[in-house]
């Protein structure tokens, strides 16, 4: 696997003239390899969001260094790296910009001057990725919030970027605007080797993720696979997240005297060890 992305050190403080003041991230280091899917959890001011617009350029790294496909981020060369990279926000309403979705999906390829046939190629094709080509003359606001973030990551897509940031983009969701998106997300990494950085709270949401990185007061805490993070069990809780709803569900059987074989991550482990545990002796 090749690198694509990694933080050196990286420091970044909104009030660096306050030495006093806690930085946002502090010393934060790691790796993500092409095609992987990363997510960053933690609490609200984690340091989560100012990671994302650090990996994008929105912000600079005060210390340390960030590096694209190796490359080091740096003021020259930012909207070179930029454009590889695309981003889809909490409210997808704050990113909608054209009377239709497809002006929209197309805004972002116009001001990079992309000739019209190649934009009307990528605008049809960004949306059939996510489903959402039925709709190409309808106007965004009416959508639904699921439908509006497909319309979002279809105009993330259509600048061909090697790195989708979704930051807390399913948040606003409710439950099947979320697995519409989570499963659209999945099937493009799959069909085009995309890598996935989520930024959220939602350990559901985290379970999907090849390796999680565990943000508290700006500083990276713990690194490993959803099994790892998920097997520090209290940690999450004292430092304001919470665990997935099988885990929790667990251990309130075990202090019953179910007899369970470990922890589950997911509904579908839990109800398995249930059926073979207690109901097929």
């Amino acid at each position: 696997m090749s690198e694509i992305l990694s933080f050196n050190q990286v420091t970044y403080s909104y009030t660096p003239e306050e030495p006093h003041t806690r930085n946002a991230v502090e010393d934060v280091s790691f790796t993500i390899n092409k095609g992987e899917w990363i997510t960053i959890v933690g609490h609200n001011g984690s340091g989560k969001s100012t990671m994302a617009k650090l990996m994008s350029g929105l912000l600079m790294p005060q210390q340390g260094e960030i590096r694209i496909k190796r490359e080091i981020l740096t003021e020259e060369n930012i909207w070179d790296i930029r454009s590889q990279i695309g981003i889809v926000f909490q409210n997808p309403d704050n990113q909608f910009v054209g009377a239709t979705v497809q002006d929209d999906v197309a805004f972002s390829l116009e001001n990079n001057g992309v000739p019209h046939e190649e934009m009307v190629k990528r605008v049809h094709n960004a949306l059939r990725q996510v489903k959402m080509e039925d709709f190409i003359n309808h106007e965004p606001h009416h959508l639904s919030g699921g439908q509006k973030q497909r319309v979002a990551i279809a105009g993330a897509l259509a600048m061909h970027p090697q790195i989708l940031i979704l930051d807390e983009a399913t948040s606003m969701l409710d439950p099947q605007g979320r697995e519409e998106v989570l499963t659209i997300v999945e099937a493009l990494r799959k069909e085009i080797d995309l890598t996935v950085l989520a930024i959220t709270h939602d350990l559901e949401e985290a379970l999907l993720a090849d390796r999680i990185i565990f943000m508290n007061a700006g500083k990276k805490y713990a690194e490993g696979t959803p099994e790892e993070i998920f097997a520090l069990g209290d940690d999450l809780v004292q430092f304001g997240l919470d665990m997935p709803f099988a885990m929790k569900m667990t251990k309130l059987l075990q202090a019953q005297g179910v007899q369970l074989v470990g922890q589950h991550m997911t509904e579908e482990e839990l109800v398995n060890d249930l059926w073979t545990s207690n109901f097929n002796k």
